[in-house]
């Protein structure tokens, strides 16, 4: 089953509508959906080298534009729903004080978690909720965003066919750990952050 997946994946990534689908999964997961744009960034590299920077530029501009429809989540929505719950709870003092010390260093959080795996639509949404300067959040998501998706771009596209082989030979172990730092991910912001 899961190299019919990966097969049709493939298939996928070199298909028309291959850009269009990119652009929504990655728009989507910087600001609601839970799977990241590399599950489908990577193979359509693999699947048209040649195209590697049109492929990682697509993801960035999509996921900038999704990390803004998550800060406007969080800026737009937290009067509505997050306030009065703080306050049901009696903890608006310290979310104040949460929102200063994210503020301040908020351009470097954005940044970090937008090179990391840990899911971007929280910090896209805690951005919009702690007011963060919807510039600085703009700049760092775009730098990082970036930096990340055109790092993958440069390594798929200078090991291409070994890199390819390597995942076909290995496919159910990295799609576990896949998983695994995907669900890892989910734990710390549960239960440590």
């Amino acid at each position: 089953m899961l190299r019919g997946l990966y097969g049709w994946v493939m298939t996928q990534a070199e298909g028309r509508y291959a850009l269009w689908a990119l652009a929504i999964i990655s728009f989507a997961e910087s600001s609601f959906f839970p799977i990241p744009p590399d599950v489908m960034l990577i193979p359509m590299i693999l699947a048209a080298r040649q195209r590697a920077w049109l492929i990682a530029g697509v993801c960035t501009v999509a996921s900038v534009g999704g990390g803004l429809a998550g800060y406007a989540i969080g800026y737009y929505l937290f009067d509505a729903l997050g306030r009065p719950l703080l306050e049901f709870y009696h903890y608006l003092d310290q979310f104040t004080r949460f929102q200063a010390r994210y503020n301040e260093w908020g351009a470097w959080i954005v940044a970090f978690f937008g090179l990391t795996p840990f899911p971007y639509k929280v910090i896209t949404i805690a951005s919009g909720v702690t007011e963060l300067n919807v510039i600085t959040f703009t700049i760092a998501s775009a730098l990082s965003r970036a930096a990340r998706f055109f790092l993958e771009a440069v390594l798929l596209w200078h090991f291409g066919a070994p890199i390819k082989a390597f995942i076909e030979r290995r496919l159910g172990l990295l799609t576990f750990v896949f998983f695994a730092m995907l669900f890892l991910g989910f734990f710390l912001l549960k239960f440590v952050i």
